[in-house]
């Protein structure tokens, strides 16, 4: 399984504005409906703010992967922002995130939905891949960062 059959040039944000956890996660969605994903904001946002009740998706190190599953969703799709400040997002380290993965999966994609967090969570221990997609300024080039990076697990 590789990550770029499920992330698009388009899903790329490297200055996110958001400044707190609902801003970021109403960004990343309203960046995925901007690329051509017709969903409902509205929905999307409470499945997303529901599975954050349940324990963050803060994994630390700067990292957050924002999943939910989505009826009528057809593919999985998967968005990246970036905050040059960093939010405070409940993380396991109690540190802010800087690097947000959003992973959106049909309701019955169980095996793959876990297959693609699995991936990127063992992309994001890379110390030097984070510092990476900290410092590139080009969404063009941190979208090969990422796609190379994701086709190597």
């Amino acid at each position: 399984m590789q990550l770029n059959q499920f992330i698009k040039a388009e899903f790329i944000n490297v200055r996110l504005l958001a400044k707190s956890k609902d801003e970021v996660l109403v960004e990343l969605i309203d960046m995925i409906i901007r690329g051509g994903l017709k969903i409902n904001r509205y929905s999307v946002f409470n499945i997303l703010k529901r599975r954050e009740n349940l324990g963050s998706t803060g994994i630390g190190d700067g990292v957050a992967i924002p999943h939910g599953k989505i009826p009528d969703l057809d593919n999985i799709m998967v968005a990246f922002g970036r905050s040059e400040g960093g939010i405070v997002y409940d993380s396991i380290d109690g540190k802010p995130a800087h690097l947000f993965f959003l992973l959106l999966a049909p309701e019955n994609s169980e095996g793959q939905h876990l297959k693609i967090l699995a991936l990127i969570s063992k992309m994001l221990k890379d110390n030097r891949l984070r510092e990476k997609l900290l410092r590139v300024e080009s969404p063009t080039d941190l979208y090969k960062i990422i796609i190379e990076q994701g086709n190597e697990g």
